[in-house]
């Protein structure tokens, strides 16, 4: 056997003990008459030492050759260190080698194999085969390995049952882009590959699965971002015979159980708010609630004078920044200035100082009093020493403008910490977006999902009105899972398909075999997804997937290791029947 022991395993019960261990050289340090060396696997280090008194003289020259990232086994004798490490699990003791075997020798790494390491995020990436030894990035990959067997642990004792779906699947035009597969024997033929399991886990459900569940690789052709792949992972659920209120509460179960197994905290309430209350609170449809800093629409205290920039604007909405009134001039000019910026594209603040002694200080001072002031404090719920930040333009935009806003003052006051967690759940979307380009509607969830059976009436008269019997869970600012409650009825379905502007023969050809199916006995169903990647790093304290995957793709959807996408032979074109321009 290779070997008798893992490099992070043995202490002082040990000693005396004959062992054997591989792994790979971290570093040596050659003393002339005494050689150490760090031994790495996964599980940790031991240092091994080889002395020229005690050691074969063989064994002895062999070791001066060891250098970095050397794959070798070693046979020895477990003995008590002279100067201990007490930041080492194995610092008690050292390894006296008899037996030293090179199983591979390794060139010099391009980076430091280090938790702190000296390459750069390209550089790791191309080999990150050297970045997964490092102790940051194989930690993150047990912590997701410890929250997806936390998950089917769960999901399976309360009754759901894991079943794989298929991977190339009929493309459809609704969500994002697909990825296509060119078929070989169907000539002109195309697979997709799925952007979810969505229509798979309702045929389930007709088929009397009852409780679904998969860990799942979904693909979407869209833009990349710090928390965005193009292939990425998700906890995929479905349940039959329930109602929202079930699934709700099933999957706060699942939280719960995640939060106290993996991170030991306990959580007792998952708040629920509108979409529209979070649109007009915090600006956004996943809000961070571990702080305050909600909105405050001025308009009516704000659009009296003679200020043209408030008396023009659609909404005039303002935030609290907490202690900030004594932030100075240059602190604040640069606040302004990252509102400026493109990304968020407001073109100004008006600020307020709430001062200690109650009365105010503001950047409009020429326009408003102390009475005016005061009525926005209040409205912003707004404290002595706090600092009020206030934009204004088209309602929308704004809203958007200030929660960005209200992220970054919040990130900069250190109020965003990565070891709370506050979970909610965001409930009541609108059913239908309408898009001005396209001139028709478009689901804002999918268009599988049923609406609201209280507003049921409207699809006929006011179907922009309509709310969808949906839900996100958002975690910390983030959205990690979204579902909703399914059209199981095939009227209501093809009467959903024409809302979307689908004709009957395009709804046919898409998904005759949903509405077939849901001719023969569709129970009352739905589901969520959660997003494992996103929550993996969430719990894990950061808010980008990248190092919680093992082979990730860099923001250009390429994987610079593989190189990959890459081009393929011209006979593999012309098999698959396929003409580059």
């Amino acid at each position: 056997m290779y070997r008798s022991h893992n490099c992070g395993e043995l202490n002082a019960s040990h000693i005396n003990k004959e062992v054997t261990l591989a792994g790979w050289v971290q570093k040596s340090r050659d003393k002339g008459f005494m050689i150490w060396v760090d031994l790495r696997d996964r599980y940790g280090i031991t240092q091994l030492i080889f002395d020229e008194q005690r050691t074969d003289k063989a064994v002895f020259e062999k070791a001066k050759s060891l250098g970095r990232e050397f794959v070798i086994q070693v046979k020895g004798t477990v003995i008590e260190r002279e100067s201990k490490n007490p930041n080492m699990a194995t610092g008690e003791i050292e390894i006296l080698v008899a037996e030293l075997t090179i199983l591979n020798q390794a060139q010099l790494p391009p980076f430091t194999i280090e938790d702190e390491t000296d390459g750069g995020e390209d550089i790791r990436m191309k080999y990150r085969y050297l970045d997964i030894r490092r102790n940051p990035v194989k930690n993150n990959l047990l912590f997701r390995h410890k929250v997806s067997m936390e998950v089917r642990k769960y999901l399976s004792d309360q009754g759901f049952c894991d079943v794989e779906t298929p991977y190339l699947i009929k493309s459809t035009p609704e969500g994002a882009r697909d990825f296509v597969v060119p078929s070989r024997m169907n000539e002109g033929q195309f697979y997709a590959l799925p952007q979810s399991p969505q229509t798979f886990k309702q045929l389930l459900m007709v088929g009397g699965m009852d409780k679904y569940f998969q860990i799942v690789k979904c693909f979407r052709d869209e833009d990349l971002r710090a928390d965005r792949q193009p292939e990425f992972t998700q906890i995929d659920c479905e349940m039959a015979f329930v109602e929202q209120e079930d699934i709700l509460n099933m999957f706060e179960g699942l939280t719960r159980h995640l939060l106290k197994e993996i991170k030991g905290i306990e959580v007792d309430k998952f708040p629920r708010i509108t979409y529209d209350y979070a649109m007009k609170t915090y600006g956004n449809d996943k809000p961070d609630i571990r702080f305050e800093m909600k909105f405050g629409e001025l308009n009516a205290v704000a659009q009296h004078k003679d200020f043209p920039v408030f008396n023009s604007a659609e909404l005039v909405v303002g935030i609290a920044a907490p202690g900030c009134a004594s932030y100075t001039r240059k602190e604040i000019d640069a606040l302004i200035d990252w509102v400026k910026r493109p990304q968020v594209g407001a073109s100004g603040m008006v600020y307020v100082k709430c001062e200690e002694d109650g009365t105010f200080k503001s950047s409009v001072d020429k326009f408003y009093d102390q009475e005016d002031l005061k009525k926005w404090a209040e409205i912003t719920n707004a404290k002595p020493g706090d600092l009020i930040l206030i934009l204004s333009g088209n309602a929308n935009k704004v809203r958007t403008q200030l929660s960005a806003l209200r992220m970054e003052v919040a990130t900069r006051l250190g109020l965003r910490k990565p070891d709370e967690f506050a979970p909610l759940w965001v409930v009541d979307f609108p059913l239908l977006e309408w898009d001005e380009e396209s001139g028709r509607y478009h689901a804002m969830h999918h268009p599988f999902t049923s609406p609201k059976p209280e507003d049921m009436a409207l699809i006929e008269t006011e179907p922009g009105k309509v709310r969808a019997n949906a839900y996100d869970m958002v975690l910390n600012g983030n959205e990690i899972g979204g579902g909703s409650i399914r059209i199981h009825d095939r009227d209501l379905q093809s009467r959903m398909f024409d809302l979307l502007g689908f004709s009957k023969e395009e709804a046919q050809a898409q998904f005759g075999f949903l509405m077939s199916a849901f001719e023969f006995g569709a129970p009352p169903h739905g589901g969520l997804a959660f997003g494992l990647d996103r929550l993996v790093s969430i719990l894990g304290g950061q808010e980008t997937i990248r190092d919680f995957i093992a082979f990730p793709k860099n923001n250009s959807g390429r994987d610079v290791m593989i190189d990959a996408p890459s081009t393929i032979d011209e006979s593999q074109l012309q098999e698959l029947h396929i003409k580059l321009r």
